[in-house]
């Protein structure tokens, strides 16, 4: 007997760059899997009525960009723990009458650092800049690793303080010293790692943020991918190691395929076809 085709879908808003459809497909296609994945344009105003259509178009789940992943978190009925820290939901699950919500850009950002990376987070001094839904997204899974130091640092500092105030008791379990520094006011100092979780590298925006925060033997991660930030071209011209963030594109996407198929994909020949492109 044929298994049942299993359809599913990535919604944003704009969505036409996702890379998610070619991703999942090449998933299942290595897992011997017959699914559907499409693309989905959501009306800014209309999250909550796209996602009871796919419902009762009996998809099986679903993928959430920007600028819906808050609006999915208030939708789902049950969340993972990594949503409900994060108040974001990036894979959703339909199943019967329930909207199960998860995230997984923390895992996606950390397999990428760990295994395709070779980078080893614990007991490192990190540098997050950012404290929006990116930065969010993920510092609870950078906690997980047990760096010893985890700087915040944006442009508006209260929207660091924020994260700090929220995340402070999880910085405490597992050891880590969390800091909240003006970006502008950055020490001369070592970090092993400096991840960009803004979207600077979207606009072109140039980055207020002192060069000397990079050195030779740091890495900086940049979460944008498709493109040669302003973040990238600092960090090489001081010359630190440079990664962008398709890795975790590919990463986050194969838990969300575990999620929904409790199969683990390989990332890297995806992640290297990608890369060709």
């Amino acid at each position: 007997m044929t298994e049942l085709k299993k359809h599913f879908a990535v919604i944003g808003n704009p969505i036409h760059h996702s890379l998610s459809p070619q991703i999942h497909s090449a998933f299942a296609k290595e897992a011997g899997l017959h699914i559907d994945y499409k693309a989905l344009l959501s009306p800014l105003d209309e999250f909550k009525n796209t996602i009871h259509q796919l419902i009762a178009q009996k998809l099986s789940g679903a993928n959430v960009t920007l600028p819906f992943k808050k609006e999915a978190y208030e939708l789902a009925s049950q969340h993972s723990s990594h949503s409900r820290i994060a108040e974001a939901v990036n894979t959703l699950e339909f199943k019967g009458d329930q909207i199960i919500g998860h995230n997984t850009d923390g895992i996606g950002l950390v397999r990428d650092l760990e295994q395709n990376l070779n980078v080893d987070l614990k007991r490192k001094k990190i540098l997050l800049i950012g404290a929006g839904g990116a930065a969010e997204g993920v510092i609870y899974s950078i906690l997980e690793k047990e760096p010893s130091e985890l700087t915040l640092t944006n442009r508006t500092i209260e929207k660091s303080h924020v994260i700090r105030n929220k995340m402070d008791v999880h910085a405490k379990s597992f050891n880590v010293n969390l800091n909240v520094i003006e970006m502008a006011k950055l020490p001369d100092q070592y970090f092993d790692i400096i991840i960009n979780a803004t979207s600077a590298g979207l606009n072109n925006a140039e980055f207020d943020l002192n060069h000397k925060v990079f050195h030779e033997g740091s890495l900086a991660y940049d979460m944008m991918y498709g493109k040669e930030t302003s973040f990238i071209r600092e960090a090489q011209s001081q010359g630190s190691k440079t990664s962008d963030g398709l890795g975790m594109l590919v990463e986050q996407a194969a838990e969300a395929f575990f999620i929904w198929h409790h199969i683990k994909p390989k990332t890297k020949s995806v992640i290297e076809s990608l890369r060709a492109l």
